[in-house]
């Protein structure tokens, strides 16, 4: 008995000779050798065979062969079946076949032999988890560029998004970096000046890679390459000025240093945009020392002040006095004010008599 929607294959003595349709079927029960292969429609028929040694055979009838969709997959190729539009299946190296108009099917064929996925595959089928396993997928994440190197060679220079490459024996690899500003912190260098002050600088500089080509391919890290430029620029920076010098620049140490950095970062693939020095941190004994110094010239300045305004003060009165011994008025006005100010603190005066009262006030004053 044929099943529904399946068909038969009759194999007499190992020889295909006619093929059933679903139904009941009878044979005479002799010597001779009857087989009845059920064959699902919807699969691929070979398959359903599983060790039958006459399968090739039988697959060469001219009557089957007419019925069947044959496909064949050579080394370094899959075939992608899709059935009603959809990916069904993917083949692998072999021969394959399949009943014609039970359903509606469509074969692609895929060359792995080649880098690049030339074929036009839209990215869902790519993610397919039957496809997945011959798939190379690089991500180059927003802000970064990648280089494409094959077999390394630098192939190509990769933008930001999804690159998908058949996965063979070629060597495949996507060096990627950042191209966004960024920020390098040199902490903590213990540094000598000129006048041989030791001291711990913490300093920073602004980069941005410019040439990919020459970060990567020409440099091997070049971020830690641009590390000890700086290091060092700063270290010969600081080693040629006084410490009095270094504080007094402190704010174009960083300007000076690009500068004096020139093409070397260039020559990395970067430019270094911007730099300065974010601390000075002296010893213990260096802190001491101009603690030191600090107080003694703050005690020279307070020094200094009250000098000045005691002079000044010498030299205001010495010219009242002058004034007042060429202007009587003005003596006695000043006089007068010189009394007033000593009369606000004294509660009661008693003088006697009409004659010169300022006379007889000034006497009690000075007595």
């Amino acid at each position: 008995m044929v099943p529904l929607h399946y068909k038969g294959l009759l194999l007499v003595e190992g020889k295909l000779t006619q093929i059933l349709e679903s139904g009941l079927y009878s044979f005479w029960n002799n010597d001779t050798s009857v087989e009845v292969k059920i064959i699902d429609p919807n699969y691929e028929i070979r398959s359903q065979f599983g060790s039958h040694e006459n399968v090739h055979v039988i697959l060469k009838n001219e009557s089957l062969r007419e019925l069947l969709t044959m496909v064949e997959v050579k080394d370094g190729e899959i075939m992608l079946m899709y059935e009603n539009g959809t990916l069904k299946d993917v083949l692998n190296v072999g021969q394959y076949a399949f009943w014609m108009g039970i359903a509606d099917r469509e074969f692609q064929k895929m060359d792995l032999t080649k880098v690049e996925i030339t074929e036009e595959i839209p990215n869902t089928i790519l993610e397919n988890a039957r496809l997945r396993h011959y798939v190379r997928k690089f991500i180059v994440p927003n802000q970064y560029k990648g280089l494409l190197i094959i077999d390394g060679k630098l192939i190509n220079t990769l933008e930001a998004g999804s690159y998908s490459f058949w996965n063979n024996e070629v060597s495949i690899e996507v060096r990627m970096v950042d191209t966004r500003m960024q920020q390098m912190e040199i902490a903590g260098q213990e540094l000598l000046t000129k006048d041989k002050a030791m001291l711990r600088i913490n300093f920073y500089v602004g980069f941005q890679v410019q040439s990919i080509e020459k970060a990567l391919m020409e440099n091997k890290e070049y971020d830690k390459q641009l590390y000890i430029l700086m290091q060092l620029a700063l270290r010969e920076f600081v080693g040629a000025l006084t410490l009095d010098e270094l504080l007094l620049k402190k704010d174009s140490v960083g300007k000076e240093i690009l500068e004096h950095l020139g093409d070397k970062a260039k020559d990395l693939g970067v430019t270094a945009f911007d730099a300065g020095i974010r601390d000075v941190i002296l010893t213990g004994e260096m802190k001491e020392i101009m603690n030191q110094v600090l107080i003694a010239e703050k005690k020279a300045q307070a020094n200094s002040i009250m000098r000045r305004e005691e002079t000044a003060s010498t030299r205001s009165l010495l010219n009242t006095a002058k004034l007042m011994e060429e202007n009587e008025v003005l003596w006695k006005l000043k006089e007068m004010e010189y009394m007033e100010k000593i009369a606000e603190k004294i509660g009661d005066i008693t003088v006697s008599g009409n004659s010169n009262i300022v006379s007889q006030l000034k006497e009690i004053f000075t007595k």
